[in-house]
């Protein structure tokens, strides 16, 4: 199974509440980045292209755990930048595994075997290792700007699964992805033994090096329809199975920008984790001052046109799932037969 049935029934009990209160906005999964900063150059990456002193500081663990608190979602991811870089982090996971949050660390993997062995982080059900790698040794390591990540963050795995931790990939695919080899990927992620994956279609951040390879819509629905169709049985993915129907264009949904809200360095990002239009001192304000039907795809807003990426749709499908019998039944027919 792809998620523990604990985690699957917090989260279920979490949404079926907010729909019984009527509550038409609510969070699913709190993005918390502590820092900007990271040991890598990731040409596709729009977050450490912020000025010196602005990737010198982090949150405190205080403020990071006022957010969850203010937000109330059940599930906290911590990306960054590489959160393996702040000097708490050991800390702020044990305070949220603490308040029984389920808890995704994105990391690269680079100091991962490293904080292990100073015994940084220890083994729960409530913690995720989550190790971002966009496709095999070649793809990553020319996707990441340095030889050797892939090896690396593929020991820091059999380390980690070795230990006892609850370990999932990340993978951003973009526009020259080749779909054999992201599907002999998904093969050797699953020989490594690791619990699910992620993934998604790069979004085109403003300040990313590279503008060149972020996909299309119709691209997007292409590629995924050939890498998904008639999939390995071994696969899982920590994902809606209806989001993976989304991403080969089987599906219609528009984004929800506020289920996956960002707290960072300046506050609520303003309207997601991937558009940066200003920032908010409070999680009420985000939620209500935000003129919403400026984003997503029916929207029209040209940032929104493309897009496609799990944090924004990830929450539709999941809403889909909880909203009638017809959610459950398309949730299980997804699951079932979509080999």
């Amino acid at each position: 199974m792809a998620v523990p049935l604990s985690q699957m029934w917090t989260v279920a009990a979490y949404v079926l509440g907010r729909k019984l209160s009527r509550r038409k906005r609510y969070p699913l999964v709190l993005m918390l980045e502590p820092l900007f900063r990271c040991n890598l150059a990731c040409s596709g990456c729009g977050k450490i292209q912020y000025p010196p002193d602005v990737l010198r500081r982090h949150l405190t663990v205080e403020e990071c755990l006022s957010a969850v608190e203010e937000c109330g979602a059940p599930m906290v991811s911590v990306p960054g930048g590489e959160p393996l870089l702040h000097p708490d982090i050991g800390r702020l996971v044990s305070e949220l595994i603490a308040r029984r949050k389920y808890v995704y660390l994105c990391t690269n993997a680079i100091l991962l075997r490293k904080k292990l062995d100073e015994g940084l982080l220890q083994s729960s059900k409530y913690l995720t290792l989550t190790i971002h790698l966009d496709g095999l040794e070649a793809e990553h390591d020319a996707a990441v700007g340095r030889a050797g990540v892939y090896a690396e963050a593929v020991a820091a795995i059999r380390e980690a699964v070795r230990r006892g931790f609850r370990v999932t990939t990340n993978t951003t695919l973009y526009h020259n992805a080749d779909p054999g080899r992201v599907r002999r990927f998904f093969d050797e992620m699953m020989d490594l033994g690791v619990e699910s994956m992620t993934i998604s279609p790069g979004y085109a951040y403003e300040k990313a090096p590279d503008q060149d390879n972020f996909l299309a819509r119709k691209k997007t629905q292409e590629l995924f329809e050939t890498i998904l169709s008639n999939r390995s049985r071994r696969w899982r993915f920590n994902q809606s199975p209806l989001f993976l129907e989304f991403l080969m264009g089987r599906r219609n949904y528009d984004c929800t920008p506020w289920g996956t809200p960002c707290y960072n360095l300046f506050g609520w990002q303003k309207p997601c984790y991937l558009v940066q239009e200003g920032h908010y001192a409070t999680f009420e304000e985000l939620i209500n001052n935000t003129d919403w039907n400026n984003y997503g795809r029916a929207s029209g807003n040209d940032k929104c046109r493309h897009c496609m990426v799990h944090c924004g749709y990830e929450p539709s499908a999941v809403n889909h799932t909880f909203s009638g019998i017809g959610g459950m039944l398309a949730t299980i027919r997804a699951m079932v037969f979509n080999r």
